[in-house]
């Protein structure tokens, strides 16, 4: 059965609302998904930021700030200290980007006393639900690590792998993807990805199933693989996560999903201590809310596993 972002916001519902921490809140596009996500019954917020700025935007948007707890912080750097401490503190279960650039919102995530890390690189995660296609899609990393070592890849699988099991794919099949389904050692790529497959069947890397190299095609058209004679691999079509060799690959085909289908979407960062949503101001109002519902869910997992 195809899943989709409302059963993700039906998981939600099911271990109850979560709180989410607002950096610099005074932003209309974030407000008008915060105060949908309360509305859903996805998760509270505790907005800080600017408190007259804060009022202001959500009057122009016709927003009912009755309920919504305010930290008032005019100055955007410690604002975003102060809402990165609420989650570093377990007082809000995820961290969200408000009217802050991207560079101060992440020096705030890194921040050594009162930030997010947790000795592992940070890698971005953006889940699909695309017509034509049975299951959800875990596309990493599209937004953080631009060219990723070997190592940076098997700790981009394992940051991705509790948030699929939160979206329910307990044991995903991880794609690394190349131009080819083929080893060339002209090609980095695909021997990275068939040494990734390699550590995956050893045991280095656990909880998921790594074939790689793998054209794009081959992991995500069941007919293609079978056109192409595929059938003697693990992955035959039904790739859960699309593990891309670079930045640029990765952002190419996030960027052509978003504006060539009627997609859903939403995006975190991981390797946090608690998901952190870092949605872009071009994104829509529906990718902001799915985003937290996805970090909800994510929070909810991590909590499980540190039980």
């Amino acid at each position: 059965m195809k899943q989709g972002f409302d059963d993700i916001i039906a998981k939600v519902k099911e271990c109850g609302m979560k709180t989410v921490s607002v950096s610099v809140a005074q932003d209309s596009a974030v407000l008008e998904a915060v105060k949908e996500a309360k509305a859903r019954g996805i998760a509270q917020a505790i907005l800080v930021g600017d408190e007259a700025k804060i009022k202001e935007v959500a009057a122009s948007i016709n927003m009912d700030l009755e309920g919504f707890e305010i930290i008032h912080e005019p100055d955007d750097v410690q604002a975003s200290l102060t809402a990165v401490k609420l989650a570093h503190d377990g007082k809000a279960d995820m961290y969200m980007k408000g009217l802050i650039d991207t560079k101060n919102f992440l020096k705030s995530v890194l921040d050594k006393e009162v930030g997010l890390r947790t000795g592992g690189p940070l890698s971005h995660v953006c889940v699909f639900e695309i017509p034509g296609i049975e299951q959800l899609l875990f596309l990493t990393d599209v937004a953080f690590m631009t060219y990723p070592t070997l190592e940076d890849k098997v700790n981009i699988i394992k940051n991705t792998l509790p948030v699929c099991k939160a979206c329910g794919v307990p044991n995903p099949k991880v794609a690394p993807l190349a131009a080819v389904e083929v080893v060339n050692p002209k090609m980095p790529v695909t021997v990275e990805a068939a040494e990734l497959t390699r550590m995956c069947e050893e045991g280095q890397i656990t909880g998921c199933i790594v074939d790689g190299p793998l054209s794009l095609d081959l992991a995500i058209d069941p007919e293609a693989a079978l056109h192409k004679g595929a059938t003697d691999r693990k992955i035959q079509g039904d790739a859960d996560v699309l593990l891309f060799p670079d930045i640029h690959a990765g952002n190419l085909v996030y960027k052509a999903i978003v504006h060539m289908t009627d997609m859903k979407n939403g995006c975190i960062l991981t390797g946090t201590k608690v998901p952190v949503i870092l949605t872009s101001r071009s994104d829509t109002f529906e990718t902001k809310v799915n985003s937290i519902a996805l970090a909800a869910v994510v929070a909810e997992e991590m909590k499980k596993a540190q039980a």
